[in-house]
C-alpha cells in the first residue's frame, strides 16, 4: 500500500492537482485539512490530502485511485459527528476549493459545488438582498452542503418546505469508474440514473460517488414581508419538586403539541457539570417562524400560555421579527454559536465528544413522557458519576421535524424516517482524556434505555451518526425499509465497492439458507411478539420473496429485538461495538478556522454573523 500511495501522490502532482503530505513543502495545508475539534479523532493521518479545483480533477483522482487500489475518503464541510470525514489510510479528498455558488433567483434555482458550505449559499442571498428567499439548508453556516443534502438534510425550515433533499433537482457526481454523471428529478424513476437520484436523497454520502455539483430549488417565505421571527431562551427550573414537576409536565405537553408547519422550535436539554445555579438541568429553545411577530405571539399564547404562562412570556419576549437576510447573516449563526465555535479545531473549545441519535414520533404522550423521564434520570446520574471536579456536558438536542417533511412516503427517497417529529441526539463532551472509557460506558447505558423508544425501536439519523454502530445495525438504523434497494443500487453503480466506509451502504449480501423448522420456531418465539407488520424494516437474512421475520413494531415489548443478520444469525441492533482504536475516526472542521479568518471575539461579544465566520 505504501508503494501505491507514493505512486498516486507522484501521479497527482504531475497532473498539477494540489496534493499535500505531512512532510512535504506545504505540510501546513495538510495539517489544516486533517485538523479536528473533536479530540477523539485528533491523530488521524491519511497518506495525503488532495484538494481538487474542478470535476475533471476529481475524476482523475478517482480513476487513478481505483486503478491503484488506494482508498478515498471524501470531505466536504467535515462535520461528521462520528469522524467519517477523515481517515488513517489513502487519500483524504478535501473539496474545500470547490465552493462556488450560483444563485438564479429568476428561475428559483441555486447551484452549489460539492465543497460549498451553507455560509457560502446564505452569503449569496444576503449580498443580493433577496428578502423572503430561503435556501433549504443547514442551521450551522459552517456545515457542508454535500453531507447535509446527501443525508436527507434537517434545516430550520424543514417543516415548511420538506427535507433538504426534497428540494434537490439535480446532482452531478464522479462515479467509481471515473465517469462524470448527472442525475435529476427528470430521470425515469426505474432507470439506473433515476434510481441513483433516488439513493442520493438520503443515502448519498460516500456511497455511490463524489458529488461535485448540486442544483436545488429555492423557496419563498409565505408572509409577504419576507420576515422571520427568531429567538432563543434557556429555561433553568429550580430543583424544588413542585418546580420540576411543572417543568416535566410542560415539556411533555410541548413535545406532543401539534405545531403548524410555519414554526420550528428546537430544544436542547443541558447538564453542565460547571453549572451550579440551583438547577439540575436546563432547556434551551431556538425558534424560527415564517410570519409576523403578532402572529407568532398569538400562536405561542394558544399553544403554551395555558400550560405555562411564564414560558410563553419568555418565548415571546426573547424573539423578534427581522428581514430574512438579516436572519441568515446574523441571527442563525448566533443561535447556534456554541455548536459553531466547537467545530473549529483552532478555536478555544476543542474537546472530546460522543454522539448518538434517535427519531421520535409525538403521537403518544406516554412514550414522550418515558423519553423525558429517562433524560432527566440520566442527567442526574451524570452529575453523580462525574462529581469530582471534572469538566463535562451532557446535552440532548431535539431537532424539530415533521410538517412538510412528513408528507412524502418513506419510499419516495432513500431517507425513510418521514413520520418522525423530532430527530434527537445525545452529545457527551469532556476535556480530560482519561475520562474516555467512563464516558463511553455512560453513553452506552443511556442509549440502551432510549433506543427502544426510537421509531421502530432502532431509528437513527445518518446526519447525526453513531460511530459505535456495527455495519449491519447502521444500515438498518439509518435506512430502514430502503436498505435492500440501496444495496441493489450500490451494485449498479459501484459493483467493486470502491466507495466503502465503516457505516456505508454495502453490496447485497449472500442470501442465507432458510432456517429449519426448529430454527424457525425458535426465532419466531424470540422475535415475533408483533401485532402488526412494520413498514420500515425488512428481514435481514431471507430472500425478499419470502416473509420477513425481522420485523418490529411500535407495539413490541420494551427491550430491543434481535434482527436476523446477513449471515442468518441473530445480530442485535443495540449490540454496538466499542471503538477500540479511536484514531480511526474524525470530526468536524472548516478550513477557514485555521487560516485565521475566524473572529473568535464575536462569540464572546454575542454577535456572530457570516463575516465573523470567514464568509
Amino acid at each position: 500500500m505504501a508503494d501505491n500511495n507514493l505512486a498516486i501522490i507522484t501521479h497527482l502532482r504531475a497532473q498539477r492537482i494540489s496534493t499535500f503530505t505531512p512532510s512535504g513543502p506545504n505540510a501546513s495545508e495538510y495539517e489544516r485539512s486533517v485538523a479536528t475539534a473533536n479530540l477523539l479523532y485528533r491523530f488521524t493521518r491519511p497518506a495525503c490530502v488532495v484538494q481538487p479545483e474542478n470535476r475533471d480533477q476529481v475524476a482523475k483522482v478517482i480513476k487513478k485511485a481505483k486503478e491503484l487500489g488506494v482508498p478515498v475518503t471524501i470531505k466536504c464541510g467535515g462535520h461528521s459527528y462520528a469522524g467519517f470525514s477523515t481517515t488513517n489510510e489513502g487519500i483524504l479528498l478535501d473539496l474545500v476549493r470547490m465552493n462556488k455558488v450560483d444563485l438564479d433567483v429568476e428561475n428559483d434555482l441555486i447551484t452549489l459545488q460539492g465543497g460549498a458550505l451553507w455560509g457560502h449559499a446564505y452569503k449569496a442571498v444576503v449580498n443580493g438582498r433577496h428578502n423572503g428567499i430561503i435556501i433549504n439548508g443547514g442551521r450551522c453556516p459552517t456545515v457542508g452542503v454535500g453531507g447535509f443534502l446527501l443525508g436527507g438534510g434537517l434545516g430550520p425550515f424543514t417543516r415548511s418546505f420538506g427535507m433538504g433533499c426534497d428540494t434537490l433537482k439535480e446532482a452531478t457526481l464522479v462515479t467509481a469508474d471515473g465517469s462524470i454523471v448527472t442525475v435529476s428529478d427528470a430521470d425515469e424513476p426505474h432507470s439506473d440514473k433515476g434510481q441513483l437520484f433516488w439513493a442520493l436523497r438520503g443515502a448519498g454520502g460516500g456511497n455511490f460517488g463524489v458529488v461535485v455539483d448540486f442544483k436545488m430549488a429555492i423557496n419563498r417565505l409565505q408572509n409577504a414581508g419576507g420576515l422571520v421571527v427568531a429567538g432563543r431562551y434557556t429555561w433553568f427550573p429550580t430543583r424544588a419538586d413542585e418546580a420540576m414537576n411543572e417543568f416535566m409536565s410542560t415539556m411533555e405537553t410541548f413535545y406532543t403539541t401539534d405545531w403548524p408547519e410555519q414554526i420550528t422550535i428546537d430544544s436542547s436539554w443541558l447538564c453542565d457539570l460547571k453549572q451550579t445555579n440551583g438547577s439540575e438541568l436546563g432547556v434551551r429553545f431556538l425558534v424560527y417562524y415564517d410570519g409576523t411577530k403578532e402572529e407568532f405571539d398569538a400562536l405561542i399564547d394558544d399553544k403554551v400560555k395555558q400550560k405555562n404562562p411564564n414560558l410563553a412570556k419568555q418565548l415571546k419576549r426573547r424573539s423578534l421579527a427581522e428581514k430574512s437576510t438579516r436572519f441568515l447573516h446574523e441571527t442563525l449563526a448566533s443561535q447556534w454559536s456554541e455548536e459553531t465555535i466547537k467545530a473549529f479545531p483552532s478555536g478555544p473549545e476543542t474537546s472530546h465528544k460522543l454522539y448518538s441519535s434517535f427519531v421520535f414520533k409525538n403521537d403518544d404522550a406516554s412514550r414522550i413522557r418515558s423519553v423525558i423521564d429517562i433524560i432527566r434520570q440520566e442527567m442526574a446520574a451524570f452529575r453523580r458519576e462525574f462529581n469530582d471536579g471534572e469538566s463535562g456536558l451532557l446535552q440532548v438536542t431535539w431537532i424539530h421535524s415533521g410538517g412538510k417533511a412528513s408528507e412524502k412516503s418513506p419510499l419516495d427517497t432513500a431517507f425513510p424516517w418521514r413520520d418522525g417529529t423530532y430527530h434527537a441526539y445525545i452529545m457527551l463532551e469532556w476535556q480530560e482524556k482519561w475520562l474516555a472509557t467512563d464516558m463511553r460506558g455512560f453513553m452506552q447505558k443511556f442509549k440502551e434505555k432510549l433506543r427502544p423508544l426510537s421509531m421502530e425501536r432502532c431509528a437513527a439519523f445518518i446526519n447525526f451518526p453513531d460511530a459505535a454502530f456495527q455495519p449491519n445495525a447502521s444500515e438498518t438504523a439509518y435506512y430502514g425499509i430502503n436498505r435492500p434497494k440501496l444495496q441493489r443500487i450500490k451494485q449498479l453503480w459501484d459493483k467493486d465497492n470502491f466507495f466503502q466506509w465503516n457505516q456505508g451502504v454495502r453490496l447485497p449480501q449472500p442470501t442465507a439458507p432458510l432456517p429449519t423448522e426448529e430454527e424457525f420456531k425458535a426465532r419466531m418465539a424470540r422475535l415475533l411478539t408483533i401485532n402488526k407488520p412494520s413498514l420500515y424494516i425488512s428481514g435481514g437474512g431471507f430472500p425478499l420473496s419470502t416473509p420477513s421475520f425481522g420485523l418490529v413494531s411500535e407495539s413490541s415489548p420494551a427491550s430491543p429485538p434481535s434482527l436476523l443478520g446477513d449471515d442468518g444469525e441473530d445480530g442485535s441492533l443495540d449490540d454496538e461495538a466499542e471503538i477500540v482504536d479511536i484514531d480511526e475516526q474524525w470530526d468536524s472542521f472548516d478550513h477557514q478556522a485555521a487560516s485565521g479568518k475566524i473572529d473568535y471575539g464575536a462569540f464572546s461579544r454575542g454577535i456572530v454573523d457570516l463575516s465573523s465566520l470567514g464568509f
